[in-house]
């Protein structure tokens, strides 16, 4: 009888190929249920320094376009920045945390972020076998911008050409993403006369995911994710919860209008935020196509869904 058929003994190789089947079993319904919609990337941190885990990134972003969801790519590039004033002598300076950007130190950011960083990501992806295309925000008015005049609690600040967001046309990378390409996306906006705007790279990938409706927003690193007061990792955090972390301590400094802005967008219609840790290798995929993911998930208010889809 069939249930009386002996069964191999299984160990070693065998074991670990079956692991693995396992583990794009697991991956299946994530699949399913993101086929078709957009996910945006916002890439940072290590990830973008370390070589091994650039190509992780490549890898990942690569596979999600080849499974039909679509990867919208949103990078900064401060360290790229910084090398190149340093080689022209130009000194960097910040104001509450924001890089004053006069006339020359604009057209450098704009000549790296634009000319060298985004070039060598969408080299990278098409070396994967991806078709990237890099573009910026002056790109078809991508990313219609002013000049910040206030900070974030509305009191007046000078920081030269760094740009406030008015407007993402959304049009070119719509055209973009729903083909067969993979957008790249310098965080470089444009003026009513022409200006160029440096623009916080957080700040467009928010902007970007919440004008094309994005499934979700990942959030690349250098932490964990959101740790509570023992430092274990908060794998889903929603607005209640959030409020209840900052109360008790748990999220505090940088992380607060980090974990807002995720809120703000979530609110605004994305329908999940991800902080993660970009420097551990293949993080995107781990955080989306597995049960617990690896790193913090914000959303509106947490219902009874499979968590990480």
């Amino acid at each position: 009888m069939a249930g009386n058929v002996k069964m191999p003994e299984i160990s070693g190789e065998m074991q670990n190929k079956i692991d693995r089947a396992s583990i794009l079993i697991e991956a299946l319904p994530y699949m399913r249920k993101l086929r078709g919609q957009t996910i945006v990337i916002k890439y940072g941190g290590n990830a973008m320094i370390n070589q091994d885990l650039k190509q992780s990134v490549m890898d990942d972003v690569t596979l999600l376009k080849y499974i039909g969801i679509n990867p919208i790519l949103v990078h900064g590039g401060g360290p790229d920045i910084n090398d190149m004033l340093d080689k022209v002598n130009i000194e960097s300076h910040f104001v509450n945390g924001l890089r004053y950007t006069d006339e020359e130190t604009m057209k450098v950011a704009q000549m790296v972020l634009i000319g060298k960083t985004n070039k060598e990501i969408v080299s990278n992806l098409n070396s994967k076998g991806a078709k990237a295309i890099g573009i910026c925000g002056i790109d078809g008015n991508l990313i219609e911008a002013e000049k910040m005049t206030e900070d974030k609690n509305g009191d007046p600040i000078d920081v030269g050409f760094v740009g406030k967001i008015k407007k993402i046309n959304t049009k070119v990378i719509e055209m973009l993403a729903n083909d067969e390409y993979i957008p790249v996306i310098a965080p470089i906006g444009v003026g009513a006369d022409g200006e160029s705007y440096n623009i916080n790279a957080d700040t467009v990938a928010a902007e970007v995911a919440v004008a094309l409706k994005a499934s979700k927003l990942i959030t690349l690193t250098d932490v964990p994710g959101v740790l509570d007061n023992d430092k274990s990792l908060i794998s889903i955090l929603d607005e209640k919860s959030i409020e209840e972390y900052v109360e008790s301590g748990a999220i505090t400094g940088g992380m607060i209008p980090k974990i807002n802005g995720c809120l703000d967008t979530v609110q605004r219609g994305v329908r999940r935020a991800h902080i993660i840790d970009g420097r551990i290798p293949h993080s995107i995929i781990l955080e989306i196509f597995t049960a617990k993911g690896i790193g913090t998930m914000i959303v509106k208010e947490r219902n009874n869904y499979h968590e990480c889809v």
